[in-house]
């Protein structure tokens, strides 16, 4: 995927729409200075790049039931054979983890995990984790509560 150049109405459009996804085109147009024709041209441009990968619904997690958010620090056991994709093959299905990233530092893996509750990440932990054999440690961060999520990347926009 090219490199796209990004103008100030392009940037103010992506803005925008992390802020509000929902806003319409009309609305959108006139808050950047544009007819709804280009405005919609110049998003559609945005989404075929690759700059707009998708718009999702955010869903309060708490709301549906699920009230326990941990990080778990993960060191991978290298001397096992094919250790990284293994590993990376086995936790593609776990619905618990919403994310995952090789890091830098005192652990390979960092993971984001949700559940309903502590039993359920004990159970996640012991029964599901705990058995794959390329996880070498884990180490659990319980979240308490929520201080700061931004929307909106940090990025001159103006």
């Amino acid at each position: 995927m090219p490199d796209m150049k990004l103008d100030k109405i392009d940037l103010q459009i992506l803005k925008l729409l992390q802020e509000n996804s929902k806003i319409t085109n009309l609305d959108l147009s006139k808050k950047i200075g544009l007819s709804p024709a280009p405005t919609l041209e110049r998003v559609k441009k945005l989404e075929q790049s690759g700059v707009i990968k998708s718009y999702h619904a955010k869903v309060d997690a708490v709301a549906i039931g699920l009230n326990v958010r941990t990080f778990a620090l993960v060191n991978l056991a290298w001397q096992k054979e094919n250790a990284l994709d293994n590993f990376l093959e086995k936790i593609k299905n776990i619905d618990e983890i919403t994310e995952c990233y090789i890091i830098t530092g005192d652990a390979d893996f960092l993971m984001k995990i949700v559940c309903k509750d502590l039993p359920s990440y004990e159970q996640l932990l012991f029964k599901t984790l705990s058995q794959i054999d390329e996880i070498e440690r884990i180490k659990s961060l319980m979240t308490l509560s929520k201080v700061k999520k931004d929307k909106v990347l940090p990025f001159d926009y103006e």
